[in-house]
């Protein structure tokens, strides 16, 4: 076998030591003098699953997109495609070794509705997802480094109120990136910020702009730019289950989209548009019949053979 060559002036006590230095690693306290962040123990082993289910449009496809490249803790799966049985959702979350969950729902391909779960045993809370902007519609000018790690940032309103308190810690949970996880990295330059505004939940992205060395700026503050995805979560109910179970909190305020959609129509309508439509079929039925009478002298040319024969 091949055998390294001793270097010139070096003993083999000191062989010996530098193989060992190399086999046990830089310490702590040079990686410090070296400038490399410390490592850290991965304890907080929380890992999402974002999947959704058969029928999703193609911006909804989008929006799920973008939160996968989000949160570098997620994982992905194939559409789920038994929509009366949401429960089954826990035994895929099981098999993908998650203890998290955001799943989309997808009804009447106009409709989409997300799933914020801690599988198996909850809570879990049903939203309307509404005001969807994807990234690559919007274009923004912010950006971020792929698998740097959110500062999760949420209004006032989250601690005055107990469902939205509960929320906010099932955010922190399902969207934080846990420290020390393989796929992140030792960065933090992007904001996750939730507001409750109108009943409903508004998400936004942003990235932390810090002043460059020697810029003229009278603010050493960082700036915000926006990234994307944009989003409003419409709190339907929470359960104390996962996907299931004892309803915790149900919004007084919660209109299904078929309601609201049938009730803008008939606002829409006009009072004697019945009237009118059936003045319009009895109009036509004149015109056509008027229309029978207008023969020429060339319309019969051929009738009368036509006849004989």
């Amino acid at each position: 076998m091949y055998k390294r060559k001793m270097a010139m002036g070096a003993g083999p006590d000191d062989s010996a030591a530098a193989a060992k230095k190399s086999k046990v690693g830089v310490g702590e306290d040079e990686r410090q003098a070296l400038g490399r962040a410390p490592r850290t123990a991965y304890n907080n082993k929380q890992r999402t699953l974002v999947f959704s289910t058969q029928g999703i449009r193609h911006r909804d496809r989008h929006l799920m997109g973008d939160l996968r490249d989000l949160l570098p803790h997620s994982k992905k799966d194939s559409k789920y495609d038994d929509k009366g049985n949401l429960a089954g959702v826990n035994e895929v979350c099981d098999m993908k070794n998650c203890n998290s969950c955001l799943f989309f729902e997808a009804r009447r391909s106009t409709d989409l509705y997300l799933w914020v779960s801690k599988t198996p045993h909850g809570p879990s809370a049903k939203f309307l997802v509404q005001n969807i902007h994807t990234m690559e519609e919007l274009k923004l000018t912010g950006n971020c480094l792929k698998g740097s790690r959110p500062v999760l940032s949420f209004d006032a309103s989250f601690d005055a109120q107990p469902h939205l308190a509960l929320l906010k810690q099932m955010f922190v949970q399902v969207f934080g990136s846990p420290r020390g996880h393989p796929n992140t990295k030792p960065f933090v330059d992007h904001v996750f910020a939730f507001y409750h505004l109108d009943g409903r939940i508004w998400f936004r992205n942003y990235q932390v702009v810090y002043a460059g060395k020697g810029a003229a700026t009278t603010a050493p503050d960082p700036t915000l730019v926006e990234i994307g995805p944009r989003f409003c979560l419409q709190p339907i109910k929470i359960f104390a289950g996962s996907f299931q179970g004892d309803t915790l909190y149900a919004n007084p305020a919660w209109v299904t989209p078929t309601a609201a959609r049938a009730r803008a129509k008939r606002a829409r309508a006009r009072p004697d548009q019945y009237r009118e439509r059936a003045r319009h079929a009895v109009a036509l039925l004149h015109k056509r019949a008027s229309f029978a009478d207008l023969t020429g002298d060339l319309d019969t040319v051929f009738h009368d053979e036509l006849l004989s024969e």
